[in-house]
């Protein structure tokens, strides 16, 4: 039976109070179990909603709990690859450090080397030219791009011509036996340079023409007599353009019309023979 059809079919009886009040009480009787019922019938609705709710909660705060350690699984294997990372970080710039010490301590060995070979061949150069730089017909000075030995072109070629003659073929026999002795891997620039007098007579277009044939007259002679290796030699003709004093006086010219053998470094050499590294 609905809450909503409680009421007893009762009818109200005629002519007594007395059984007025009976039937009111019967009435209420009649009622009591009825709305007794509803009552308990929401108490359970409510408290089954209550239950249902409560579970929900546990399931959401039981998925959250799971999310979280989750989380923290996570945020822990992130920590655990950044440390490797710092580890590897850290390990690698130890190693570069020393990979840059040990470079710079092999670079002070071979500039070490470099300039004591340099040394010895100034030595030996000054040694067995002698007579060349007591005439004044020959210099030999250490500079920043290294040991340059000037002579004076008289020593190697007639005015205007490009031929060593026999004195000068003595002077560099000199010379290729301390490059293939003292300094067996350093390079070697030969530079051709003149005056600033027109060419009138020789048939050269330029000073540059003459400097540059000097310049390799002396190259092939030291490749092909004395038997230097050609990678090692390098001709350049200067022409007039790099004076070493005035033109203005025969003196001045003649200390300008030279020779330069210039020995360098054997490290441009191990630079430009070593590969490109990979891109």
């Amino acid at each position: 039976m609905s809450c909503a059809s409680t009421k007893p079919a009762l009818s109200l009886p005629k002519g007594s109070a007395r059984t007025a009040r009976i039937f009111f009480a019967f009435t209420v009787i009649a009622v009591l179990p009825a709305v007794g019922g509803c009552s308990f019938a929401w108490k359970s609705a409510r408290e089954r909603g209550l239950e249902t709710e409560a579970e929900q909660l546990k399931g959401r705060l039981a998925e959250a709990d799971r999310s979280r350690k989750d989380l923290l699984r996570q945020a822990d294997q992130l920590q655990a690859e950044l440390n490797r990372l710092q580890d590897e970080r850290a390990r690698e710039v130890e190693r570069l450090t020393e990979e840059k010490g040990a470079a710079a301590h092999r670079a002070a060995q071979e500039t070490a080397q470099e300039n004591q070979e340099l040394l010895n061949a100034q030595r030996q150069l000054a040694e067995g030219l002698k007579k060349e730089l007591g005439d004044a017909r020959a210099k030999l000075e250490m500079t920043q791009r290294g040991l340059v030995l000037t002579l004076l072109d008289e020593i190697f070629f007639d005015s205007g011509k490009d031929i060593v003659k026999l004195q000068g073929v003595e002077t560099l026999k000199k010379v290729a036996a301390v490059l293939k002795e003292a300094v067996p891997d350093s390079p070697v620039a030969v530079e051709g340079h003149t005056d600033n007098e027109p060419i009138k007579h020789s048939g050269w277009k330029s000073n540059w023409e003459l400097s540059a044939a000097r310049a390799l007259a002396v190259l092939h002679y030291f490749i092909g007599s004395e038997g230097l290796e050609p990678s090692r030699l390098r001709a350049v003709g200067l022409g007039e353009y790099q004076p070493v004093a005035s033109n203005d006086s025969p003196q001045g010219r003649r200390q300008n019309r030279r020779v330069e053998v210039v020995i360098l470094p054997s490290t441009l050499k191990k630079v430009k023979s070593d590969p490109a590294p990979p891109e």
